[in-house]
């Protein structure tokens, strides 16, 4: 762990120790928040035909190799941290949109068969209509499966 993340980690702590189970709590509720407007955010935005076929997410995007590859570091382990989040929020009793929010990680990494694997959570029917549901909220046409 760097001295960055121990020197935060270890600043947390000494607030939930002072402050208790409401800063806990506020920590607790303030990343839901922000988890799920990242949710929104990334689902509004895919194309309605995003799980259609085998196409290019990002056709004719020219980038530096080195900006290339921070990009993809960030877009990995954001996805991966997403996915982590998606699949404690699945558990009974845990809040938040726990399959939604894997999927979204799932769409974020890169690895081998990942648009079988994206297609087949998103056609989990409680998933699609959520997806669908926050689409239409912001008037975005519904996603279109095979």
């Amino acid at each position: 762990m760097s001295e960055h993340a121990r020197h935060l980690f270890t600043w947390i702590i000494a607030l939930l120790r002072r402050g208790g189970l409401w800063w806990g709590l506020a920590i607790s509720v303030g990343a839901a928040v922000l988890s799920f407007a990242a949710v929104v955010a990334i689902v509004v935005s895919w194309p309605a035909d995003r799980f259609k076929g085998e196409h290019d997410t990002h056709p004719g995007v020219k980038r530096h190799i080195v900006v290339h590859v921070l990009v993809l570091f960030v877009k990995n382990v954001s996805g991966a941290v997403l996915v982590i989040l998606g699949l404690i929020m699945a558990v009974p009793g845990v809040p938040g949109q726990g399959l939604l929010t894997a999927v979204i990680g799932l769409s974020l990494l890169n690895f081998p068969g990942k648009r079988r694997l994206e297609r087949r959570f998103v056609r989990i029917p409680v998933v699609f209509r959520g997806v669908n549901g926050l689409r239409a909220r912001f008037r975005r046409r519904p996603l279109e499966l095979d």
